[in-house]
């Protein structure tokens, strides 16, 4: 509310400022015809004082008319029969002020028409021209707040827009990660009934991953080289989980600290987990392969399943990670290939795409 006054009170502060600058070059302009015995520096003099007596007049008509069009709460018909009687009272105002103050005293001359013949108080064509002068003023000044409003407002739903997109990419990456830790928790469980004595490494490899969860990736983007490190240590962890776990990571960056939105590539990982490796009986396998190229993300995941495992789930998990990737990476390409007996998933995201920033 504090920087919406500040900012309303600068950019009309502005406004009149070059308005006045204006009006006086024109009134300067036009006063070398109607005046010309008075030297340039008279001139301009008079014509400083015409436009700040002038202002005196137009800036409370501005914001009256602008008072009534945005504060009362009235018929548009009655609004608009007070706004033309605040504007003909202004032109009242306006030839009292140039009949019997501007010409007698600073130019010390009666307001004539054709530079003969006196001008009345009341006169069609002074009237009319003083009408068209505060009808283009206060046009300027509507214009002005309509469109400090409108920016003002854009600005707005950006915010809101930006606010709205961060609380779903977390609600959809809250979607995904309580179930690792749920499933680890009870492997572990299940390994301290065993006493197991890779129990105290799961618990190690589990507090690494967690902290990074939680505390490093609590930010809009990561190092890439960061990001797999976490996907490794959640490789180990599942690698004491699955005895017969097959799993192949080639890994080739030629930019290591090119930065990604965080949790993004692990999901592909857990998903390949749930879907896959966890509902296989005898051997299964995982190969990933991560490419990093002038700026050009290659993903491809290859997992081994069951020929009779469902494909529903997987699906579900794919769509909440395609989501995401439509919110950070518009423009990303993704491929799901559903075999016989594997899922292939390739990812592609060009970092250099500026609208993927």
């Amino acid at each position: 509310m504090k920087s919406n006054i500040s900012s309303k009170l600068y950019t009309h502060l502005i406004f009149w400022i070059l308005y006045l600058i204006l009006e006086v070059y024109l009134d300067f302009y036009w006063s070398r015809y109607q005046f010309p015995d008075f030297k340039w520096p008279v001139r301009l003099q008079n014509t400083v004082m015409l436009e700040l007596g002038y202002l005196l007049i137009k800036i409370p008509l501005a914001y009256a008319m602008l008072y009534v069009y945005e504060k009362i709460n009235i018929k548009r018909v009655f609004k608009y029969l007070l706004c033309i009687i605040i504007l003909v009272t202004g032109v009242l105002v306006h030839r009292f002020f140039t009949h019997y103050i501007i010409y007698p005293f600073i130019y010390g001359v009666k307001e004539t028409l054709d530079g003969h013949q006196p001008s009345g108080f009341i006169n069609g064509l002074v009237a009319f021209n003083a009408f068209m002068d505060l009808i283009f003023m206060v046009g300027l000044v509507f214009g002005i707040e309509i469109t400090r409003q409108k920016n003002l407002l854009n600005q707005q739903i950006s915010i809101l827009k930006a606010e709205k997109l961060d609380q779903e990419l977390t609600m959809l990456k809250a979607q995904i990660n309580p179930h690792f830790l749920f499933n680890t928790l009870n492997n572990i469980y299940g390994m301290a009934l065993k006493k197991a004595d890779e129990t105290p490494d799961v618990i190690l490899q589990l507090s690494k991953v967690m902290r990074y969860n939680i505390y490093e990736a609590a930010v809009k983007s990561i190092s890439l080289e960061k990001d797999i490190d976490n996907i490794k240590d959640f490789i180990q962890i599942q690698k004491i989980r699955h005895h017969q776990l097959s799993v192949v990571f080639n890994e080739d960056l030629d930019h290591p600290s090119q930065e990604i939105s965080p949790l993004i590539l692990i999901q592909f990982v857990e998903n390949a987990f749930k879907h896959g490796v966890s509902e296989s009986l005898g051997h299964s396998f995982i190969s990933i392969d991560i490419q990093l190229k002038n700026g050009i993300l290659t993903y491809r995941i290859e997992n081994s399943k069951e020929e009779r495992s469902q494909g529903q789930s997987t699906k579900m998990g794919l769509k909440n990670i395609h989501r995401q990737l439509e919110l950070l990476y518009p423009k990303h390409t993704l491929s799901v290939e559903d075999q016989n007996d594997r899922y292939i998933v390739e990812l592609s995201i060009d970092f250099n795409d500026t609208s993927s920033l």
